[in-house]
């Protein structure tokens, strides 16, 4: 190469025309597009079979998506507090990308959004109004509000975006497979995750999201349209204005996307989170505000102690309840967190690498969690105070327009018009991001977890959750939206139980390598050529020494593991730098996994000073000791191996690579078996 020629700017890596993945992309589209044609030419038929299909889906499976979400929660639970949860979501010595405030105050954001917007007073109110078990607008059924409130907005729902954002990160950052749901399923289904059936599991991902975020913005629209006629005065009930709402916010969402200002989005939502809590402030301050702590610890007390009893509660014995109130809150909240979890459980995940999954579960359980809880009593029980003291039931008879009711609840405060616009700009701005966000996950499930995908799809992708939107409210309002959101989930909820399987085999081999048989290269030693591992031992090593124990050891094994591997048919390579000398590793290339590889570098460590040898003078304060250290492609803490002799180090690879294999082969011990050898 010329001088000019290595002297040339390097060209930057173009982006490619498309990265979506059509096995998965085209299913899920054709469902879609159905769907939306069909409601689009037959509005009321559309409307009648949506009600069926809820109905249908409810009185059948109520049981299910109850035991499974509770299953979500008690998952979770058993992991943190086995051996597991001291692994990390990426390599061993990992550190968190944040520190624990900011990752605190993240997850504390997630937890906000257009949902508690729209039903931190409707919620409460209308379970005052006609609770399940006590009678309507009674204290009774104050304290039954907040109780059924507080389940549907606290520990399951974040137990199953945690389960998704636990599994993404596992997989993601510990096995650097993609973010997508098919990942998970890899210790069950290995190879096949690569072809029908992990495409399939992508595609009722893809449409569940599609499902649960076009609700969402179901629920902004509403919720936006009502707020601009209560400050401004326009007309906005019509469909055209709502529809027309929804195609300004997907412009936006479009334009952050095109423009890349994710950064413009960050401080965005960043202030949205500053005025949110502005708000809460400001409510519980001119509101009863002594009442409403105590509530707090009421409602608190409350939920923790019928948790249980909640938590398995399907209404047999009240059959009345099952069809309306059970299945139009509790199944549709199952439903609704499901067909999010891909959203928020990517959220969570990326923002975890480096946490123990002890303190990944106990963050996603209870900060957004304790935040939900706060929100709620501070507007559902401010709400039904000032109905009962000052309103005099003026909320109560306007409690079945949820859309307004919000605004209406502002109207017992000072500076009304005040806190009214500021509603409106949250609303707004966790619309518009909910969008732009949602869009970016649904195109990485889409394309896989692929980098540097086009900005086109990310439009595209914006522009079909506005269409599903618009058509479904045009179909049949937000009763389609949530009967597709009920159905869409129901596959999802059996894929993130396959999820939960998953994880527990994925998370039983990674563990493997610290029992006592795997942790340490020497727990196999038999004791043969004990006096010359006693005097490597009285012996400190020099950097040369590391370096001549790399290059006359380390390397002849790993030489001859790949010439028997070679010959076995397996594909391998050993990987040196004969000028420096400071590291060598053996790599066996496997597709759609990482590969597998052992390595074993050179590093140094100040010596303690009260462990100073003769070779290190107490006068020299940065003596050194040198060590060959192991290092892995999962980034799993290494091990010092310089007492092995060759055929040592030979078995300390194959055992490091049977335990590779327990991931993806039941023939856990074939190598081993093969080896040469072996007896």
């Amino acid at each position: 190469m010329t001088a000019s020629a290595s002297a040339a700017p390097a060209t930057p890596p173009r982006r490619p025309l498309t990265t979506l993945q059509a096995p998965v992309v085209i299913p899920a589209l054709v469902v879609v597009i159905a769907l939306l044609v069909y409601c689009a030419l037959f509005h009321e038929q559309a409307d009648i079979l949506f009600g069926q299909a809820q109905a249908w889906v409810t009185s059948r499976f109520d049981w299910f998506y109850t035991i499974s979400v509770t299953g979500f929660l008690v998952f979770l639970a058993l992991v943190a507090a086995s051996r597991f949860g001291d692994i990390r979501l990426g390599p061993d010595d990992a550190k968190p990308e944040f520190s624990f405030v900011s990752w605190t105050a993240m997850l504390f954001a997630a937890g906000m959004g257009i949902g508690l917007m729209y039903f931190g007073v409707g919620e409460p109110m209308q379970h005052y109004l006609a609770p399940p078990l006590q009678a309507g607008s009674t204290p009774l059924a104050a304290r039954e509000a907040m109780l059924m409130t507080f389940f549907h907005w606290g520990f399951h729902a974040w137990a199953v975006y945690g389960v998704m954002g636990l599994v993404l990160a596992y997989f993601g950052f510990r096995y650097n497979l993609p973010l997508t749901m098919r990942s998970g399923l890899y210790p069950v289904l290995r190879d096949r995750i690569n072809g029908p059936i992990g495409h399939g599991v992508d595609a009722f991902a893809l449409v569940g999201t599609i499902a649960g975020i076009a609700t969402t913005l179901g629920y902004g629209v509403l919720q936006l349209s009502a707020g601009l006629h209560q400050v401004l005065g326009w007309e906005t009930g019509s469909t055209t204005f709502r529809v027309g709402l929804i195609v300004v916010v997907v412009m936006l969402a479009g334009l952050s996307a095109a423009t890349g200002l994710d950064k413009g989005v960050r401080i965005l939502s960043e202030i949205n989170l500053s005025l949110a809590i502005l708000l809460l402030v400001f409510v519980v301050a001119f509101g009863p505000t002594v009442y409403l702590l105590e509530a707090f610890s009421e409602n608190v007390g409350h939920y923790l102690t019928n948790l249980v009893e909640l938590s398995f509660r399907t209404y047999t014995y009240q059959p009345t309840i099952k069809p309306g109130w059970y299945g139009g809150w509790t199944i549709l909240y199952w439903a609704w967190w499901i067909s999010w979890s891909p959203f928020v459980g990517m959220f969570i995940a990326r923002i975890s690498r480096g946490r123990t999954i002890r303190q990944f579960v106990l963050g996603v359980l209870l900060v957004p969690a304790t935040f939900n809880l706060l929100w709620m009593t501070a507007f559902g029980n401010n709400a039904i105070w000032l109905d009962t003291h000052v309103a005099m039931g003026a909320l109560s008879r306007g409690a079945g327009n949820v859309d307004a009711l919000l605004f209406q609840f502002f109207e017992y405060f000072p500076l009304t018009q005040v806190l009214s616009g500021l509603a409106i700009i949250l609303i707004a701005v966790f619309f518009v991001t909910s969008a732009d966000s949602g869009a970016f996950v649904i195109d990485t499930i889409a394309s896989r977890g692929a980098p540097n995908s086009p900005v086109w799809q990310r439009l595209f992708w914006a522009a079909v959750l506005g269409l599903t939107a618009a058509v479904l409210m045009i179909a049949g309002g937000l009763k389609a939206l949530q009967a597709m959101t009920l159905v869409a989930a129901l596959p999802v909820t059996i894929i993130m139980l396959a999820l939960c399987y998953g994880l527990w085999i994925g998370l039983q081999a990674d563990r493997a390598h610290y029992e006592p048989d795997l942790a340490h290269a020497t727990s196999f030693w038999s004791g043969m050529h004990w006096r010359k591992r006693l005097a490597q031992i009285v012996h400190q090593a020099t950097e040369a020494d590391v370096r001549q124990f790399l290059q006359t050891t380390v390397l002849p094994a790993m030489q001859e593991v790949s010439a028997e591997l070679r010959q076995r048919g397996v594909t391998s390579a050993v990987n040196h730098n004969p000028d420096t000398a400071d590291e060598v590793s053996l790599t066996i290339p496997v597709e759609a996994l990482r590969d597998f590889v052992y390595g074993v570098r050179l590093q140094s460590r100040l010596l303690p000073a009260f462990l100073i040898t003769q070779s290190a003078s107490p006068d020299e304060p940065d003596a050194r000791v040198y060590e060959p250290i192991t290092f892995f492609e999962d980034g799993r803490e290494g091990y010092d191996v310089q007492y092995l002799r060759s055929e040592e180090l030979i078995a300390d690879i194959l055992r490091q690579y049977e335990r590779y294999l327990s991931l993806s082969s039941n023939r856990s011990t074939h190598l081993l078996n093969q080896a040469p050898g072996h007896t």
